[in-house]
């Protein structure tokens, strides 16, 4: 059913992103007691004088280590450390080394990046903590149907293999190329999860109305892992027979090992029938944004 609702990092690349002087090395192997040992070096604006040095954990091969600096993850990790606030912008910290730990491909471009970054307090010599699973931006979309004086959410219920548990969550996932089309995504997202079919222009960006110093974005687990989210808004009316045909529905793209359930929950109790950080996140904008009087009315 269609519910139609109204570094091989390269040094020319290297220099566009932060606009500065860069000097590159090759990819070279370094000799080591048991094997050779994939390198690679950088230098950045913050430290001149000290290159970067990148180097491979044993078992990622040549054509891993080569795709993880030359990835998107890895280029904007770089990028947010010398932003403005970014860690090494005030020139207390700096960055020693990077290895390269782990690399898991989907298709032809990389999904999850594993790596370890050695950056050392320049006062003390203390080593600031520095393991990162680098997954990327992510959208989420919280989905409210008036139906009959009741507003309902929809979510979807999915199997979750690292906590081991299924999950009542948004509609959500991650973005699939450069070009930051975060509310493309959330909309495609929502019909391959869903099978609802949102307009581009009825979404409303939740996470836009955060301070811009925040980056208009949430992070969810900022101790180890890049991904930040935009959360979006619809909001709509529908018949209760619908919320009945959504009800269960399984969806999902099973060829991708997406194994997923509609489930439709009366928001005033969304707050409790689930941990997911993106459903309590998305209620707490939503509410807040409500309050402030920032949204526009709901479509009829």
């Amino acid at each position: 059913m269609r519910l139609r609702l109204p570094l091989q990092l390269r040094l020319h690349s290297l220099s566009k992103t932060f606009a500065f002087p860069s000097s590159l090395s090759p990819i070279r192997r370094k000799m080591s007691a048991n094997s050779p040992t994939l390198a690679h070096s950088i230098t950045l604006p913050s430290q001149l004088a000290q290159p970067v040095q990148i180097v491979a954990a044993p078992g990622v091969s040549d054509s891993e280590f080569r795709s993880a600096i030359d990835s998107s993850l890895f280029k904007q990790w770089l990028k947010n450390t010398q932003s403005e606030s970014g860690i090494l912008s005030g020139g207390a910290l700096y960055l020693d080394r990077v290895l390269i730990q782990g690399v898991d491909m989907f298709g032809k471009r990389i999904g999850f990046l594993k790596f370890k970054a050695d950056i050392f307090d320049k006062a003390t010599g203390e080593k600031v903590p520095g393991i990162v699973f680098a997954r990327g931006p992510a959208v989420a979309v919280l989905i409210l149907l008036d139906s009959e004086d009741e507003t309902y959410a929809v979510l979807t219920e999915q199997v979750r293999v690292p906590v081991g548990r299924l999950i009542l969550e948004l509609p959500a996932g991650m973005l699939d190329d450069d070009k930051g089309d975060f509310v493309g995504t959330a909309v495609r997202e929502v019909e391959e999860e869903t099978g609802i079919n949102l307009n581009v222009g009825d979404m409303i960006d939740l996470t836009a109305l955060l301070d811009s110093s925040t980056g208009c974005r949430v992070f969810p687990s900022p101790g180890g892992c890049d991904e930040e989210i935009s959360v979006f808004l619809y909001r709509g009316q529908v018949e209760k027979g619908v919320i009945a045909q959504l009800q269960g529905k399984e969806t999902g793209l099973r060829e991708h090992g997406e194994l997923i359930r509609v489930r439709v929950v009366p928001y005033d109790i969304l707050w409790r029938m689930t941990a997911d950080a993106k459903v309590l996140t998305a209620i707490a904008l939503y509410e807040m944004a409500k309050r402030e009087g920032l949204l526009p009315p709901p479509k009829v």
